[in-house]
């Protein structure tokens, strides 16, 4: 189904790029006066900007990786006279990014795109008369574009905030994030009786619109510069609560949601589609396998040998915590018939050690085995034999689990206990439950769930630890938002200015 699901975007995709000018005949011999004639072209008009999620994962977007190497989970260590790279991946793990790194430009840039690409559709649906169903596909790509703006105000904090790209002004000042919160709230609140009760991984639906605000209430004390109030938790918890009652339970299998095919996991709300062939972008496994692991999984491909696992985040696992084996790789590593790897360089056994001795290990000072085998590597997402460059599994934007966590979190900060929502997910990775989890704990407990799916750099942040000194890292000030990229405030100066 995935597959059907994916080719169908990339002809839609392709179609509607050759759209420029919305006074042209360029709807397939439809009339543009006419256009949509049924509700199959209807559907089809927000395609392109569910589209504009393809870039998120990878390099391209920078976002997952934004998330994660600035966070305690993961980093991008120099091994050698590899990854080095300018000093990026340092820069984005030591929070010493400047205003023109390239995750930083890269980031500003895909989500503007994406909320650009939101707002041409809806001012092209607004040109039509207006329909019942007309009206529900615009309320569905404004929530779509308000999931935009939640990450980019996020990343960045106060920036511009354009509900039209016909009407936009040439030099947008920024408003406040505070403004933009506020904005975001009531357009998801008031377009939620339009969205529809369903579920659909790869759509804005009613369960999307409940996780987007649970998302805003739960950080509002960042978003707004001041600590959340006791309703605002309460609001939090109300809106998980919705995402609760929808049509989604835990997996028995606690990699199910991570599978090559897990487009229909219980688990996951709503998800990218990514596809090896049709839908690329998602290339995790070749930034942090090992280069011989191409071996292992009989891979048409040699991998990067790059991305580990910090030592500290490895550590926060029990020994008997399933997802401590299934989440990452480490220890020898064997071939497709069972003989142990040989790495390439050094020609001793693939015996990964997943205690990463330094961010940066160069020739003088390190051994030629530990630069190239040390690190566990990320291993939370399925790698079946014969993978290429690209993976084809779903990548969770919003996972069940998740809001599990913040409503026991939400009930812990209104004084109340959260256990009964965290001990199911400690059960099912074969740790003992808890009894009156405190909010330390509980961070904890995220990281080690939802590692390597893009929560844990605002999970750092809401509990106001993303900047302290850990692993490789000294404590930094300034850094809990990113700067907006040097080529964007030189094109536009207002962007340096809040209005």
């Amino acid at each position: 189904m995935k597959k059907l699901y994916i080719y169908t975007i990339v002809i839609i995709v392709s179609f509607f790029a050759s759209c420029t000018k919305l006074d042209e005949e360029l709807y397939d011999k439809i009339p543009n006066d006419i256009f949509p004639e049924n509700s199959l072209q209807l559907s089809s008009i927000p395609v392109t900007c569910y589209a504009q999620l393809q870039p998120f994962a990878d390099d391209e977007g920078w976002w997952l990786l934004a998330q994660e190497i600035s966070s305690d989970e993961i980093c991008g260590p120099t091994r050698g006279a590899d990854w080095a790279d300018g000093g990026k991946w340092v820069n984005m793990y030591k929070h010493t990014w400047t205003n023109d790194d390239e995750g930083v430009n890269r980031m500003w840039e895909k989500m503007w795109t994406a909320i650009t690409t939101c707002n041409e559709k809806i001012d092209f649906l607004r040109q039509i008369p207006e329909t019942e169903n007309l009206k529900i596909k615009i309320k569905e790509i404004e929530v779509l574009r308000s999931f935009y703006y939640y990450l980019l105000m996020d990343n960045y904090g106060s920036t511009p905030y354009l509900t039209s790209a016909a009407n936009a002004p040439a030099k947008p000042y920024k408003i406040a994030r505070a403004a933009i919160f506020d904005s975001l709230v009531n357009t998801v609140k008031n377009n939620l009786p339009y969205l529809k009760p369903i579920d659909r991984k790869y759509m804005v639906t009613k369960y999307v619109g409940y996780a987007l605000m649970a998302k805003l209430y739960l950080n509002a004390g960042t978003y707004r510069g001041i600590p959340n109030t006791n309703a605002e938790w309460a609001l939090a918890e109300k809106y998980c609560d919705s995402v609760i009652a929808g049509p989604y339970t835990l997996e028995s299998d606690l990699l199910a949601p991570f599978k090559v095919n897990n487009e229909n996991s219980s688990e996951i709300i709503f998800s990218i589609p990514y596809d090896e062939n049709t839908f690329k972008g998602f290339r995790l496994h070749m930034r942090t396998l090992h280069y011989q692991h191409n071996m292992k999984y009989n891979m048409p491909v040699g991998p990067w040998n790059g991305f580990a696992v910090t030592p500290t985040h490895f550590d926060t696992y029990e020994a008997n915590d399933i997802r401590k084996t299934a989440y990452h790789i480490y220890g020898i590593q064997k071939d497709t018939k069972g003989n142990v790897i040989q790495d390439a360089e050094t020609h001793k056994d693939l015996d990964i050690d997943p205690h990463l001795p330094n961010l940066v290990m160069a020739a003088a000072t390190h051994t030629p085995f530990q630069i190239r085998c040390t690190g566990a590597r990320v291993g939370k997402y399925e790698i079946k034999m014969g993978t290429k460059e690209n993976l084809s599994n779903d990548f969770p934007l919003f996972r069940l689990t998740d809001f599990y966590l913040m409503k026991a979190e939400a009930l812990i900060r209104q004084g109340g206990n959260g256990d009964q929502w965290i001990n199911p997910i400690r059960q099912r990775a074969g740790v003992s439950a808890w009894t009156g989890t405190t909010l330390d704990q509980l961070l904890a407990e995220r990281g080690r769930e939802l590692y390597c799916e893009g929560h844990r750099r605002q999970d750092l942040i809401r509990f106001g630890k993303f900047e302290e000194a850990r692993w490789e890292k000294p404590a930094t000030t300034s850094t809990n938002i990113f700067p907006i990229p040097k080529w964007a405030t030189d094109a536009n100066p207002n962007l340096l200015i809040n209005k």
